[in-house]
């Protein structure tokens, strides 16, 4: 399985933008591969978007690549994501017309966190590994997170998939 690759991804939205002007934070394994782990393969691409969601949506399909996108990315779950995501967001393209982001390693993790499947933990544990991120900071920006998020039992699972990634971090550091 090849999937959708970040140099073919870039030069799509450069098309896109040359008569929309667009700003996207990608979330998903674009950003990982972005962010050095080539292995995995993505079919999609996630992301948050300022400009016109519904007509890139659109020229996406038309592309034949799979789309998760909006216009906040914090809202995609219960849990938000820790404040100033958007404004710590890494650029990774930028021209006049177009500004291409990937969330900073420790948003990226809170994100992944919010879904805890096995293969987000795996992703996360690649990131906190590869920028040697302390597990404080990311307990630190998870109760940031859990701070902005409207009080509800999807709390408490978070509060614990974070609780089970630290001690996955743990013990992978000290092993």
């Amino acid at each position: 399985m090849s999937g959708i690759k970040l140099k073919n991804v870039i030069q799509l939205l450069k098309r896109f933008s040359r008569n929309n002007p667009l700003e996207i934070i990608l979330i998903g394994g674009l950003s990982l591969e972005y962010y050095g782990l080539r292995e995995r393969a993505t079919m999609d691409i996630d992301a948050e978007v300022k400009g016109d969601v519904d007509k890139l949506s659109d020229f996406l399909k038309k592309n034949k690549i799979p789309c998760d996108i909006g216009e906040d990315i914090s809202r995609w779950s219960l849990i938000s994501l820790p404040p100033g995501y958007k404004k710590r967001a890494v650029a990774l393209y930028s021209d006049d017309r177009l500004k291409i982001k990937v969330l900073n390693p420790t948003d990226f993790i809170i994100a992944k966190l919010r879904r805890s499947t096995e293969e987000d933990l795996d992703d996360a544990l690649f990131i906190a590994e590869k920028f040697s991120l302390k597990a404080e900071n990311i307990i630190k920006a998870a109760n940031q997170a859990v701070r902005n998020s409207p009080r509800d039992t999807a709390l408490f699972i978070f509060n614990k998939n974070a609780e089970i990634f630290i001690a996955k971090l743990k013990r992978r550091r000290a092993g």
